[in-house]
């Protein structure tokens, strides 16, 4: 709002309001518009003390009116006349008429009321002019409003040049490394950066020369952003910040005048942090598109590399650049000189997921019984970005309650909010619809309680959530780095568990388990294809990625085997299902009681947790 105040938009319609008001408002608005036979009839009978006519209008007063003195700035009445003629033919049979004598004999001496019959008056002549200059200012301040907006939302005009990098200089919310949890080797690599900024005098005198580039590689939500923050706000440095988006304009040339704009501004504000999220928008391979090599990404990153190691010195500038994709940057971007060091920013593990349970439960009230550990414990392969949703979350559905404290069960539903959606409650099901639902997750928990390497069963729900009709949620007792075959193939059974329930106790099946069905081919496919855990194909790895440059990066993978060798993958994908749906069927049909048993207390209760699960399945 105070930009637009700013902006010409807001004088050009005050400057409309203000022709608008002069020309159209009338200054007597409160005085009433009468008849023409009305102002005679009024005259007639001796009412009428003041009138004045211009052309074919008259204004007045009546007698004893409060306008009387100060007419004519202030009036009782206006009324439009046929003309001027017929007005005093008019007056003078209505005042024969009060006198009693003939037309003829009266004349305006004779008129029972103050008479000014004004001549049309001439306009100044700047009033003729007036509408032109209106127009011709209308049209400027469009024009110029234009312009503004072709060039950028609000910049001034020629000004697409300028780089569009946010500097941060606010030391009373600066974050700092205190602010940042889950990553302790992350910042232990970071804290010589910072050292470098505050003491550059001790490296240089050893002839050490600090990392001109640093790039954090990582899933998104992982908090690379959070770290680069953290490292100005630990050194007490500017910190320019700007995605790789802002670099490419459709004008050829403007990325790589961005990127001149910004290193001059940090030579400025030298020593300082440049951090460019996201840098693969404007860093990847050079060569990889389809319509030849001489684009404006090209050249905008060519001039990134001139000036991150180029002629020019840009001593105490660091560049800090984050992305998820760094299979993709050009190869001249990563070596040392540029981005000498790769920092990996990794999902966090159990310890560092309390820790950011702890940093995002600040100032929100916890009831005594929630544990972050437990917490920390049943969000195995959240990000930070994750678990700070899980905490609004349960502050939300606090408050949505109307309590006072976010308690362990605001916890826990946010956690499931987080990974399957919200519940659908107002979704009808038929009682067959139920029925299958129930069945077929109740064969997913049989099969994943039955099985050795499988993840326990942490809830149960017949509830639809998000897309799902319903849920069955398996939380690892701890972080896993590694999985074995053992554990794939417990993965594929208990996912084919439903399919397998549904066949078994309803003689027939249903399109629920489709992505059930697709993620146990998925990961059967990766077997055979990447992980080489196919007995009969052996350990190799089937298909490759593209490298070839003028076909594309993204293409995605091609074929470096027969199609002899594609049947046999396809029939090896086939059985490694197949043996897994096998196997599924055959627990539940030793099992069957415990299939009934938990599909009958879903049916009643909608939803089993761990606890309630562990009971009904040792019941039966």
């Amino acid at each position: 709002m105070r930009k637009f105040l700013r902006g010409p938009g807001f004088y050009l319609i005050l400057l409309i309001a203000i022709i608008f008001l002069v020309t159209v408002l009338d200054l007597n608005a409160g005085a009433k518009k009468i008849s023409y036979p009305e102002l005679i009839s009024e005259i007639e009978k001796g009412n009428i003390a003041k009138l004045r006519t211009v052309e074919n209008a008259a204004i007045g007063v009546r007698k004893g009116s409060k306008y009387e003195n100060i007419f004519p700035d202030k009036y009782d009445f206006e009324v439009y006349l046929p003309s001027k003629e017929a007005f005093i033919e008019d007056v003078k049979a209505a005042e024969a008429r009060r006198l009693g004598k003939s037309p003829d004999q009266v004349t305006p001496a004779d008129f029972g009321f103050e008479w000014d019959p004004q001549p049309p008056a001439e306009p100044p002549w700047w009033l003729n002019l007036l509408p032109f200059a209106v127009l011709i200012l209308l049209f400027v301040a469009f024009w110029f409003v234009f312009m503004q907006q072709a060039q950028g939302g609000g910049n001034r005009v020629m000004s697409f040049g300028k780089s569009r990098a946010k500097l941060h200089t606010d030391t009373k919310h600066r974050v700092t490394f205190s602010d940042v949890a889950g990553a302790e080797e992350e910042k232990y690599e970071l804290r010589e950066i910072v050292d470098f900024l505050k003491n550059p005098k001790k490296y240089l005198e050893l002839g050490a020369r600090i990392p001109k580039g640093i790039l954090l590689v990582g899933p998104p939500g992982t908090g690379k952003t959070l770290l680069a923050k953290a490292v100005a706000g630990e050194a007490g440095v500017p910190f320019f910040s700007i995605s790789g988006s802002d670099f490419v304009e459709m004008f050829v040339g403007v990325g790589a005048a961005r990127v001149r704009d910004l290193f001059e501004q940090a030579k400025k504000n030298s020593p300082c942090i440049i951090f460019i999220d996201e840098i693969d928008a404007v860093g990847r391979h050079r060569g990889a598109g389809l319509g030849g090599g001489h684009d404006e990404r090209e050249q905008t990153l060519n001039q990134l590399l001139v000036e991150m190691d180029g002629f020019s010195v840009n001593e105490g500038i660091i560049v800090i650049a984050a992305t998820n994709r760094p299979d993709i940057l050009d190869p001249a971007l990563l070596r040392p000189g540029r981005f000498d060091r790769r920092i990996t920013v990794g999902i966090p593990d159990i310890k560092g997921r309390e820790e950011i349970l702890k940093v995002h439960s600040r100032g929100k009230p916890l009831a005594p019984e929630v544990d972050l550990k437990v917490l920390a414990k049943r969000t195995a392969g959240f990000t930070g970005a994750d678990l700070e949703n899980v905490m609004n979350e349960a502050a939300i559905l606090a408050a949505r309650k109307g309590l006072k404290q976010i308690g362990m069960a605001e916890l826990e539903e946010a956690i499931t909010r987080v990974i399957a959606g919200p519940e659908k409650k107002s979704r009808v099901l038929t009682e067959k619809d139920k029925r299958l639902v129930a069945y077929h997750e109740a064969g997913h928990a049989v099969v994943a309680k039955l099985l050795p390497h499988a993840d326990p069963v942490h809830q149960i729900s017949i509830i639809p959530r998000g897309m799902a009709g319903g849920y069955t949620l398996t939380l690892p007792e701890e972080d896993k780095y590694f999985v074995s075959k053992s554990e794939l193939m417990d993965e594929i059974t208990q996912l084919l568990g439903g399919r397998a329930a549904e066949a078994l106790v309803l003689n027939d099946i249903s399109t629920g388990a489709s992505n059930d069905i697709q993620r146990a081919t998925q990961i059967a496919r990766k077997m055979v294809t990447e992980y080489g855990m196919s007995e009969n194909m052996g350990p190799v790895t089937f298909g490759g990625k593209y490298e070839e440059i003028f076909l594309g990066r993204d293409w995605g993978t091609y074929r470096n085997y027969s199609e002899k060798v594609a049947a046999l993958i396809d029939k090896e994908i086939k059985n490694i299902v197949q043996e897994a749906y096998e196997r599924a069927e055959t627990l539940l049909k030793e099992n069957i009681n415990k299939l009934h048993k938990v599909a009958e207390a879903l049916l009643e209760r909608e939803k089993l947790d761990v606890e309630e699960f562990e009971e009904v399945f040792a019941s039966a």
